[in-house]
C-alpha cells in the first residue's frame, strides 16, 4: 500500500457497542477504521429487515471518507433473506461507494472456506428464530451445522454487555469435551470475542471463527491489505 493508511469502513447497527471497541485495540499502524450506523435496537427479524433499508445510505456516507473497503458488519442482517442476500448487499454497497464491499455472512463463509471447514459448532446470543435462519443459511451454503446454542437475547445492548469470558463459557458449555465439527463459529458482531479466540483454539484444537474476526479478515483481504497488521491472538484465520 502507499504511505496513506488503508481506510476500512464499517456499517454497523446503531446499538452495536463492540465492533469499534474490538477494532480500536486490534489494528496497528497503517490501517484506520471508520463507521456509519443504521438504526437497530432489538435483534429481531422485523428490525433487521428495516435496518437493511438504510445500508446503502450509510455506505454512501462512508464513501465521503474515501474508504478503501466497506463492510456490512451484521451477521443475521446479512443473511436474513437466505443465500444470495449477502452477495447482493455486497454489490449494492460496492456500487454506492465505488469500493470493494464485504458482508459478514459472506465473510464467514469465505473464512470457513479458507480454513477448509465444512462443518461448525454454532454459538450465538440469538433467539431460536434467528438461529434457525442462520442454520438454514449455512447449510444452504454447504456448511453442516453439527450443533447450535443460543442465549435467546433480543436487546442488542444486552448482547453488547456480554464479555469475552461469557462467550468462552458459552462455547465450553455448548461444545462439551470435544468438538464434533471442523470449526467453532461464534456469531454476532456485537458479541465480544477477540480476547477469547486464542484460548478456545488451544483448548479445542480447531479453528474458532467469530463474526468480527471473519469480517475484519475479509475487509483487509478485499482492501489488498495483509493481515500482519492484526495480532495473532485473533485465531488461525488471521494467519492465512
Amino acid at each position: 500500500m502507499s504511505g496513506q493508511p488503508t481506510k476500512l469502513g464499517f456499517v454497523v447497527p446503531s446499538s452495536n457497542t463492540t465492533v469499534e471497541r474490538e477494532l480500536a485495540v486490534t489494528l496497528t499502524g497503517g490501517v484506520s477504521f471508520h463507521t456509519a450506523r443504521m438504526p437497530l435496537q432489538n435483534v429481531t427479524v422485523e428490525e433487521l429487515d428495516a435496518m437493511a433499508d438504510d445500508a446503502v445510505a450509510a455506505a454512501e456516507r462512508l464513501s465521503h471518507a474515501e474508504v478503501d473497503v466497506v463492510a456490512y458488519a451484521c451477521t443475521t442482517g446479512s443473511l436474513l433473506h437466505g443465500p444470495g442476500f449477502d452477495t447482493q448487499l455486497e454489490e449494492d454497497l460496492s456500487e454506492a461507494t465505488q469500493a470493494p464491499a464485504v458482508a459478514t455472512a459472506r465473510s464467514v463463509k469465505r473464512a470457513l472456506d479458507a480454513l477448509g471447514a465444512e462443518s461448525v459448532a454454532l454459538v450465538t446470543p440469538y433467539t431460536d428464530d434467528l438461529n434457525e435462519r442462520e442454520v438454514d443459511f449455512l447449510e444452504a451454503e454447504g456448511v453442516s451445522v453439527a450443533s447450535v446454542d443460543g442465549r435467546g437475547i433480543e436487546a442488542n445492548t444486552e448482547i453488547g454487555a456480554l464479555t469475552p469470558s461469557d462467550a468462552a463459557q458459552q462455547v465450553r458449555d455448548a461444545v462439551g469435551d470435544e468438538v464434533a465439527a471442523d470449526a467453532i463459529f461464534v456469531s454476532c458482531t456485537n458479541y465480544r470475542t477477540f480476547a477469547a479466540v486464542q484460548d478456545l483454539e488451544a483448548a479445542f484444537d480447531v479453528p474458532v471463527v467469530t463474526s468480527n474476526t471473519a469480517t475484519l479478515w475479509d475487509a483487509l483481504r478485499a482492501a489488498g491489505e495483509a493481515t500482519d497488521c492484526v495480532p495473532g491472538h485473533l485465531g488461525r484465520i488471521t494467519g492465512r
